[in-house]
Formats: C-alpha cells, structure tokens, sequence
C-alpha cells in the first residue's frame, strides 16, 4: 500500500529541512574552519552534494523525495494527461510542506552553532547574470531528472542529482539555489549561505523561467516524458509507485 498523503508531506518537509540544514550547517562550519572564500565554497558544495544524495534515498521510498517545488510542478504538468506524477492536491501540499521545511532547516543549522534563530540574510544577490545562473541550473536539473526516469534510470538520480548539484555550485554565477524552496530558507540565515530577502523574488522567478525551459525541452526532446512522470524518484522495493 502507498504511503498516506500525510506521510508524504511529512516525509517532504523533513527531507527538506534536512537538506538545508546541510547547506547552511556546512556553510558556517566551512566560515569558521577557512579563511579562503574559494575553499569556503568548496566544502559547502561537496557537503550539500552528499547530504542531498543521502537525503534522497533516506526519503525516496515514503515521498519520492523532491524537496523542490519546482521539480514538484514539472512532475505535475508532465504527468497531468497521463494520470501519473503528482495530483494538483499533492502539488499544493508538497510546496507548502517543503517551504516550511526550508525555513525549519535554516533556523535549525543556526541554532547548531549559538547563532540567532532567526536572523534575516544581509548577503545580496542580484543582478542578470545571477538570474541567468538560476536559469540554467533550474533547467538542467529538470532535464537529468526526467530523462534518468524516461530512460529507466530513476535509480540512479540519488546519485547523479547530487553530483550535478555539487558541480553545478561551481560552473553557476549563482551557485545554483535552482530551488523556490532552499531560496527562501536561506533567507532566514544571516551565514555564508544566505540570501537577502529582497534577493528572493529574482531568484524565483529565474527559477520559475528554467521551470519553462526545462518543461519545453523535455516535451521537445521526450515526447512521451509524461508517462514517466510517475519514476522521476527512488520508489521503495515493496510499492509499484510513491505516489497515490
């Protein structure tokens, strides 16, 4: 039997609070540990890259693990004519469950090292080239994962999506946020990872844009991307599907 909606939204903000607890946590350590901004980055990325890895085999099996509303809305429309993927119910409640969970992620990692629980990010990050980064990371992601899940490969997405998300830190002006969610969390953290809040809405709506593109290369590349909508993640060997 598969997993109850509550489960699964458990399971999402969790999942999600966890992995932002990870970006920050290993931001400030990586700021209290280097004194070299380009060394600093290169441990919050290999951090981040494992821990999303390992997060989403922790919580694959329960809600598909997708931490990322815009990963959520892709599975949604793509699989929306063929009656896989998320519902439009789920989809709703995915989004909310993985906002709370970023915020409850950053709170958390500040707490793990004495800092203020809720301090409002001070670091700026605007600008087109910015935006154009948020682009192609939010893109690309979706198209690793869509075509893992058209070509069988969903087993292997825990891995791969970690690994292009710790490269992706480095070949990015942005250092790929590529997640509504882990964007507005990192703004309740005033530490190496954080975003002002006035920063936000860019970075969402660049997000929002490589939603487009990658939805428009997937229909163009994947025709039939739809019917896999339901695979995109790791499903638990007992279930024919996460999602219900």
């Amino acid at each position: 039997m598969n997993p109850n909606l509550w489960r699964r939204l458990l399971a999402e903000c969790t999942g999600t609070a966890l992995l932002v607890t990870a970006v920050v946590g290993s931001g400030i350590m990586a700021t209290r540990l280097s004194g070299d901004v380009g060394l600093r980055l290169l441990e919050n990325s290999v951090a981040t890259a494992f821990a999303l890895g390992a997060l989403m085999l922790t919580f694959g099996p329960v809600s598909g693990a997708y931490f990322n509303p815009v990963v959520s809305a892709a599975d949604w429309f793509l699989g929306r004519r063929t009656g896989t993927g998320l519902t439009a119910r789920d989809l709703a409640g995915y989004v909310v469950a993985q906002v709370l969970g970023a915020i409850g992620g950053a709170v958390l990692a500040d707490l793990m090292f004495k800092l203020p629980a809720l301090s409002f990010a001070g670091t700026a990050r605007t600008g087109g080239d910015l935006w154009l980064g948020e682009v192609v990371a939010t893109t690309g992601l979706l198209l690793l994962i869509f075509a893992l899940a058209r070509s069988g490969r969903a087993s292997a997405t825990p891995a791969a999506v970690g690994a292009y998300i710790g490269a992706a830190y480095w070949f990015t002006s942005s250092t790929s946020f590529a997640n509504p969610a882990v964007t507005i969390g990192r703004a309740f953290t005033d530490t190496f990872a954080g975003i002002a809040p006035s920063s936000v809405p860019g970075f969402i709506a660049a997000q929002l844009v490589g939603l487009t593109v990658g939805v428009g290369l997937l229909l163009a590349l994947y025709p039939s991307a739809g019917g896999a909508a339901g695979d995109v993640t790791v499903a638990h060997p007992d279930d024919e599907s996460v999602h219900s």
